[in-house]
């Protein structure tokens, strides 16, 4: 619950920021309203960004992979008892 609620207030900063831009006419009037616009486009953005470095710091995990593998051949021998023929999978 506090996600959802820092996520609001984010919202509601930003939107009154922008109302502001709006009323107080610091920015030309053509380039404030497109400040909504270019906002969704850089959290595109960041988002890309923020996917890129996990998939760059995704982690290997050793021991889980050969744990995964005995099960694999654990399972191929069940089927295999079973009747069932998973050789060349």
């Amino acid at each position: 619950m506090k996600h959802i609620v820092k996520i609001i207030t984010l919202l509601v900063a930003i939107t009154a920021l922008w109302i502001g831009l709006l009323e107080m006419s610091i920015i030309p009037h053509r380039y404030t309203w497109l400040l909504p616009i270019y906002f969704v486009v850089s959290l595109g953005c960041y988002g890309l960004l923020m996917v890129g470095v996990g998939l760059m710091q995704f982690p290997t995990c050793p021991q889980e992979a050969a744990l995964l593998q005995q099960d694999i051949a654990e399972a191929k021998e069940f089927l295999k008892q079973k009747g069932l023929d998973v050789s060349s999978v």
